[in-house]
């Protein structure tokens, strides 16, 4: 999840030193906004400006001003924290599967087949499924997952 300064700049400068972006950032880019413009800013040098980078669903938004970029960050970071730690750890990976895995039905199944178990053993689920059912706020405890 990306919170970005209104002034941020985004693009992958690679090329303009004999290089290629080798991390995973070419085909992060072409599955996210497609090959036209990812070819683009991978060839040619362009930089998206925080509104580009936002148009094309790169970022998640932009703050109000350059200033509140962390404090922004930190709020969305606490809504997560405010979750079940083992919940976050699965969905995390699932969402990591997802983007890695070109099957919908065999991303789902690798992230089963690693976690359900250790999910629904841990205490976390049994704390939600009370507080839920208490109509409680959950105290959740540290993952072990």
């Amino acid at each position: 999840m990306v919170v970005a300064s209104p002034t941020a700049l985004f693009g992958l400068p690679e090329a303009s030193v004999g290089l290629y972006a080798a991390a995973g950032g070419l085909p992060r880019l072409v599955r996210n906004i497609g090959i036209p413009i990812a070819t683009e800013i991978a060839m040619a040098g362009r930089r998206l400006s925080a509104e580009e980078a936002l148009d094309f669903h790169l970022i998640n938004k932009i703050s109000k001003t350059q200033e509140s970029v962390v404090e922004e960050a930190v709020e969305m970071a606490k809504k997560i924290a405010a979750l079940s730690p083992d919940a976050i750890v699965v969905t995390r990976a699932g969402l990591r599967e997802a983007w890695e895995t070109a099957s919908v039905e065999r991303a789902t199944q690798i992230t089963a087949n690693r976690y359900d178990q250790l999910l629904f053993e841990g205490a976390n689920v049994k704390i939600g499924l009370d507080a839920f059912a208490k109509k409680q706020k959950p105290k959740w405890v540290p993952s072990k997952i």
